[in-house]
């Protein structure tokens, strides 16, 4: 019987694409780097802001300081503009309230700095979470399964009653790492292929899906 969802976040719940884009390329831009067309941030994105940094800096320029700096004109940018075009997946909140309904414990586990995961989390799912984990300092990123773990236990919640949902190979990742059901949601940043390779037991194509899927356990 599954008792929690444990949900990540860009390209699950939310899709952040266009904002995370527009401010790492207005930051590129003001800092005179090249900018990446908005589909590639779907593999640009996933392991953590720190590692979006990286990945936008051209490679001969990913040294500590400058990577500090776009990193930090970045957050300032996206705090302020992290809500211009996000919106829920189309099934999202339906899907949350009827798991709300039948007293399934929530949360969601996130390489997005907490801070930042609080923000748009507070526009659409307000009191919808039991748990908002995000990146912080001395916790490493997933897929280490430590975020996972730590969640679970607040939630008072084993590995085997629980499912993780995400839209990556990390997300895959971090929940065989932690003993969880792996669900892939094709709705998001990457492919079937990528989620079934890295240990995905299910893929679904609509957040709908999943109710069903929980009935079946």
């Amino acid at each position: 019987m599954i008792q929690a969802v444990l949900f990540d976040l860009d390209g699950t719940l939310l899709n952040t694409l266009d904002d995370l884009a527009d401010s790492m390329n207005d930051t590129l831009r003001q800092q005179g780097y090249p900018v990446h067309p908005v589909e590639q941030y779907k593999y640009m994105v996933g392991n953590g802001m720190r590692m979006l940094a990286v990945r936008a800096l051209p490679a001969q320029c990913r040294d500590d300081q400058r990577v500090q700096q776009l990193l930090e004109r970045f957050m300032q940018r996206y705090s302020r503009h992290a809500l211009d075009k996000t919106r829920p997946y189309d099934g999202v909140l339906e899907t949350l309230a009827a798991l709300k309904q039948r007293k399934i414990r929530m949360a969601v586990i996130t390489n997005k700095a907490h801070a930042a995961a609080q923000i748009v989390l507070s526009r659409y799912f307000e009191n919808c979470f039991d748990v908002v984990f995000g990146q912080k300092e001395g916790i490493p990123t997933k897929p280490d399964p430590q975020s996972t773990k730590l969640v679970l236990a607040q939630l008072g919640v084993s590995p085997a009653h629980s499912l993780f949902v995400g839209d990556s190979s990390v997300d895959m990742q971090t929940a065989q790492n932690a003993g969880v059901v792996a669900v892939g949601a094709l709705w998001g940043f990457r492919t079937k292929q990528e989620l079934l390779e890295n240990g995905a037991a299910y893929v679904l194509q609509r957040p709908e899906q999943l109710l069903r899927l929980i009935e079946d356990f």
